[in-house]
């Protein structure tokens, strides 16, 4: 077990640096976080795959949530396909590998995970129900109020971004530190906002990233593609004992050996590290495509 532990330590040390990475290079406008103002160049029209606020004075690239709202909140509401078809594209490709490695927000999230405390939670009760939460959310906040709440120009608002994203507050909170001027005009909606980001801020150091867990619709958009996308785990039921040390391992507490595919899987690679059988195997669905067109063409050679 002690070896199975080294590997769990490395791989998390790993994907926090891999985090880290991702974070600084979607982050890499440095001049905005001197000046207090949002970079505004052509990459900022791209959507990066991960929860990333268009607001943050760093950020190069567009946050797809942030995106999707405002293609919704638009008059003719045309690039809400361009903006869908890239989160099912994403999807379709990693499912929530995204959350677990390439989001900003997650990476804060593990990090304040590792802050020490008197007891850590595993899971809170009701948790099945309470992991509905980030449907509700996506569904309300992000896909309904901005395509039918209005205001008098005919745009709607993007709601989830302006009341609940904790993520755009951090943000704010770098842009306002070099922008005086938006710190005099910060009111009761920013108060409301900053309560927010210091409950998941101290949420997240009691509980493994609660807000990808419960509340974050990108998470939820991804994680109906966990079952369906080309990368994807297997259990090889052959080698699998059953003994549940892929559960134990996961900080989420799922079920790997019933469920290698759940919507909540972050695709964090915890599980295959402790799994002493080597019964878990990661696989990316195009390998199948490859073998079976590989199979076909040795089959026509030697007919």
């Amino acid at each position: 077990m002690a070896k199975e532990k080294t590997k769990l330590e490395k791989l998390n040390y790993f994907r926090i640096l891999f985090q880290g990475v991702i974070t600084f290079v979607s982050n890499s406008y440095i001049v905005g976080f001197i000046k207090g103002k949002i970079y505004q160049g052509n990459i900022k029209s791209v959507c990066f795959p991960g929860l990333n606020c268009y607001s943050c004075p760093g950020a190069i690239g567009s946050c797809p949530i942030g995106s999707l709202q405002a293609s919704l909140g638009s008059r003719g509401r045309k690039s809400a396909f361009y903006v869908g078809g890239l989160l099912a594209s994403y999807g379709l490709v990693g499912g929530r590998f995204i959350c677990g490695w390439l989001c900003p927000f997650g990476w804060i999230e593990d990090l304040l995970f590792k802050i020490p405390f008197v007891k850590k939670v595993r899971k809170l009760p009701f948790e099945a129900y309470l992991e509905k939460i980030r449907y509700l959310v996506l569904i309300i906040l992000v896909l309904l109020l901005p395509a039918v709440l209005r205001d008098i120009t005919g745009l709607g608002k993007p709601f989830f971004c302006s009341y609940a994203c904790p993520k755009g507050t951090l943000s704010g909170l770098f842009l306002m530190a070099a922008n005086p001027p938006l710190r005099s005009i910060a009111g009761s909606l920013f108060a409301w906002k900053l309560s927010l980001l210091i409950v998941t801020i101290i949420a997240s150091i009691i509980i493994y990233r609660p807000f990808c867990r419960y509340i974050c619709p990108l998470g939820a958009i991804y994680g109906l593609f966990n079952k369906v996308s080309l990368y994807h785990f297997e259990i090889d039921t052959s080698k699998c004992s059953g003994c549940a040390l892929c559960q134990e391992a996961c900080k989420l507490d799922i079920n790997v050996f019933e469920n290698p595919n759940s919507s909540a899987c972050i695709r964090c690679r915890d599980c295959i590290a402790a799994c002493p059988y080597d019964s878990i195997k990661e696989r990316f669905k195009i390998q199948d495509v490859v073998k079976n067109a590989s199979d076909y063409q040795v089959s026509a050679s030697n007919h």
